[in-house]
């Protein structure tokens, strides 16, 4: 679920007995966990409706490796799933083996063009045919605050600026308690790190740096900042935290033991299970810096290409019901994501959400929604992983120099 990395989902159908349009939906998922586990059932229920009969095939494990290489071993011997849970540029590269099916048809009788922001519809599509249909939007520039702790240190509002948020957090630690709660795993720390660097550089500087890998962009004077700003964060952070998974960072958040903490809106649900209440027990708001910004993390089905007609049909479906507004309320209020649809009524949704939903609206128009890169959306997996373990290494190593971080930076995103 959340460490979302080359997830997939593989979905096989096959025409049920002498049934013209009806087929067995065999779906390969991750959804294992409480909520997730309910979406699925919503989306089996809205599946049964239409006909077809659904064959639940779940591999617990938010990383959905397993997963993957099933699917791999499908597409090769000639028997591909009729849609996988594929994220980002993966979707591009599996289209370019000649292996998905076009959805245009779905899509055009659907609106997907009028629902989607562009920026998300593009990486649905390949050459412009649309080969996948999107599940969600997770913000992930989020940062999440206990509201008992800041009052507790004297921090009286919402650090906006970076300047703000280190002042705050000196407020905490002289309090006697952790002013931000971290996990030390890679793509926990790329969490933060590009959330820093869209606060610091802003959108154009993200997008050239970490999107476009831009020579110029990575060895600017504003990635040296970012990565001083970076180092600055890991001062705050206590001796435990290399190792740690998130959902216990985000327990020192919910426990009073930690302020602050710099992670995407999964860490909702956490809070949602322990009975807290944004705006009054905590407070959710776009990182320091990117408040007219946002990264986002979207999951989709890509469809893979079908002989018969009626598997084809149990696809379209299978696509549209994944777009419909019935399964993208349910998903989304047991996920802690958003709709991605742009016209989803959000009366059912917490504020956090709501705020959410808005600013994806509102950046969508600006030009401030990008992809995030901590999370699969952005680049190719070889230079993200690199980038990944440069931002590790300079983040746990304090004798590498902001200098040598930058550069470091720079020639894993040169990886092919």
């Amino acid at each position: 679920m959340l460490k979302l990395s080359k997830l997939a989902t593989a979905v096989a159908l096959v025409v049920a007995g002498s049934a013209a349009v009806a087929g067995e939906v065999e779906v390969l998922h991750y959804w294992t966990s409480g909520g997730e586990a309910k979406s699925v059932a919503e989306l089996k229920k809205i599946m049964q409706a239409k006909g077809h009969v659904w064959k639940d095939f779940a591999v617990a494990g938010g990383a959905g490796d397993n997963a993957a290489t099933v699917l791999k071993s499908r597409v090769v011997s000639g028997n591909p799933p009729a849609a996988a849970q594929i994220k980002g540029p993966a979707i591009q590269e599996w289209a370019a083996e000649g292996v998905l099916a076009n959805l245009d048809a779905t899509a055009k009788a659907e609106k997907w063009d009028e629902l989607l922001p562009k920026v998300v519809a593009d990486v649905m599509k390949y050459k412009g045919n649309y080969v996948a249909a999107p599940v969600n939007v997770h913000r992930v520039n989020w940062m999440w605050a206990n509201s008992a702790v800041l009052k507790k240190a004297g921090v009286t509002s919402t650090p906006k600026t970076w300047d703000e948020f280190f002042a705050a957090a000196e407020k905490v630690k002289k309090a006697g308690l952790i002013p931000v709660a971290h996990g030390g795993q890679n793509w926990q720390d790329f969490t933060t790190f590009e959330s820093v660097a869209l606060g610091v550089g802003g959108t154009k500087f993200y997008n050239d740096a970490l999107i476009k890998l831009d020579e110029k962009a990575l060895t600017s004077a504003t990635m040296t900042k970012v990565l001083e700003t970076f180092r600055k964060i890991k001062g705050y952070t206590d001796a435990a935290a290399p190792g740690r998974d998130w959902n216990l960072a985000t327990a020192m958040v919910i426990q009073e033991k930690a302020a602050f903490q710099f992670m995407g809106d999964w860490a909702k649900g956490e809070f949602s299970a322990a009975g807290k209440v944004p705006g009054k027990d905590y407070i959710c708001a776009a990182a320091p810096g990117t408040s007219n910004a946002y990264t986002f993390n979207v999951d989709s089905f890509a469809m893979y290409k079908l002989k018969d007609a009626g598997a084809q049909k149990a696809q379209g479906d299978l696509a549209a019901s994944i777009m419909g507004t019935e399964f993208q309320e349910v998903f989304n209020l047991n996920k802690g994501s958003i709709p991605v649809r742009l016209n989803m009524k959000m009366d059912k949704f917490d504020d956090c959400a709501k705020t959410s939903a808005k600013d994806f609206v509102d950046t969508a128009k600006s030009g401030g929604l990008v992809p995030s890169v901590a999370h699969g959306m952005a680049i190719k997996p070889a230079a993200e992983g690199a980038i990944k373990d440069a931002v590790s290494q300079f983040w746990n190593d304090d004798k590498i120099s902001v200098a040598d971080g930058v550069k470091n930076i720079a020639k894993a995103a040169a990886t092919k």
